[in-house]
């Protein structure tokens, strides 16, 4: 059984796509999402360890996805959010979840190159 669980949101399916081949290519079990809500019911079922987050997305967005997961005290969650826009939504984002108690967030702009996407991946899977 893999140890290593990576849940994905984005909205655009290619960008999750991708994350996933990536992470699946360093030993990650991966679930993909492509809404805030299908987020949030793929979550308690799947026990991720690190979530990779798009922050802006129709419906439910990022920035409320971290706050929901602060708010259940996934405070070992180690977060990814990531952005296509403005660097300074992600930069925002991380910093709301730091203030709500979440230490683990990295900080993506799309987009990204493969070795990033791995150096991210990889940053966490010291044991």
């Amino acid at each position: 059984m893999c140890s290593k669980r990576l849940l994905i949101v984005d909205d655009e399916p290619r960008f999750g796509e991708f994350a996933r081949k990536v992470a699946t290519n360093l030993g990650y079990e991966v679930e993909v999402t492509i809404g805030g809500s299908a987020f949030k019911e793929r979550f308690e079922s799947f026990r991720p360890d690190v979530a990779l987050i798009d922050i802006v997305m129709p419906g439910i967005d990022g920035v409320e996805l971290v706050q929901w997961l602060a708010k259940r005290g996934a405070q070992s969650l180690r977060l990814i959010v990531v952005t296509g826009y403005s660097s300074d939504y992600a930069r925002h984002t991380k910093m709301l979840g730091e203030a709500m108690g979440l230490d683990s967030i990295s900080v993506l702009t799309k987009p990204v190159a493969v070795a990033t996407l791995r150096r991210t991946f990889e940053a966490g899977q010291a044991a």
